[in-house]
C-alpha cells in the first residue's frame, strides 16, 4: 500500500463521512447500510458512518431509460459535489434509478435497477443492483418514454423496484447492493479482507 493509501485508509479508522448528491430518505439509508455492510462485514471494522445529504438541482422528471443515462446522471452530481466540496469526505456518491432493456429476436425485455457511482481520492467506480423485469402486459404498445410511468411506484412506497416485487425489495435495499458492488470495484486490490477460517457445517 502506497503511503497516500495508508494516509487515507488511517483516515478512515476515526470514522467514514460520505457526502450523498440529492438524495430522497431511502437512498440515503440504503447509502449508509452498504458502507456499513462493507467495512463492518467485510473488515470486520466497527467504523462510524457519516453520510450527509447535500442538495442539488431537481430531479428530471421520470426515469433514465438507459444505463447510460442513469449512470451518467450519478455521476455528474457525484464530480459536481467533489469540486464544490474538496476533501471535505472521504466519498461522494450519487444513486440513481432506472431502466434498461435487452433486445431479443421477439422483442424488447425492460427492466429496473438502481445505480451508485462513488467518488474518493483512490478513484472512481459504479455498481449496480439486481434487476427486475416489467411485466410484458403492463408495458404492451407503449413508447419508451411512456414505460417508466407504466408501474404505479411511488417514492415513499419503494418505488418501483418495491410494486414490482410486492414489498420484497425496495429503493434501500437495492441502493444499499449498489453501494456495496461499487465498494467492492473502488477497493478491489488496495483493501485486503482479514482471512477467515472456513465454517464447520
Amino acid at each position: 500500500m502506497t503511503p497516500d493509501l495508508r494516509d487515507f485508509w488511517q483516515r478512515l479508522q476515526t470514522g467514514i463521512a460520505v457526502a450523498v448528491a440529492n438524495p430522497t430518505p431511502d437512498k440515503l439509508l440504503g447509502i449508509r447500510d452498504g458502507f456499513l455492510r462493507y467495512f463492518h462485514e467485510g473488515f470486520d471494522r466497527e467504523v462510524p458512518v457519516a453520510v450527509v445529504p447535500q442538495e442539488g438541482e431537481p430531479d428530471p422528471h421520470g426515469l433514465p431509460v438507459s444505463d447510460e443515462e442513469s449512470i451518467g446522471r450519478a455521476r455528474k452530481r457525484v464530480l459536481e459535489l467533489a469540486r464544490t466540496l474538496g476533501d471535505s469526505y472521504h466519498f461522494y456518491l450519487a444513486s440513481e434509478g432506472g431502466l434498461h432493456y435487452a433486445e431479443l429476436e421477439e422483442g424488447p425485455l425492460y427492466f429496473v435497477r438502481s445505480w451508485t457511482v462513488i467518488h474518493g481520492r483512490i478513484g472512481e467506480a459504479v455498481g449496480g443492483s439486481g434487476s427486475v423485469q416489467l411485466p410484458k402486459r403492463l408495458i404492451a404498445g407503449l413508447a419508451t418514454d411512456q414505460i417508466p410511468r407504466a408501474v404505479p411506484g411511488t417514492r415513499r412506497r419503494g418505488g418501483m423496484i418495491n410494486s414490482l416485487t410486492g414489498g420484497l425489495e425496495n429503493r434501500r435495499r437495492a441502493t444499499s447492493l449498489s453501494t456495496v458492488h461499487a465498494l467492492s470495484t473502488l477497493f478491489y486490490g488496495i483493501l485486503e479482507r482479514p482471512r477467515r477460517p472456513p465454517s464447520r457445517r
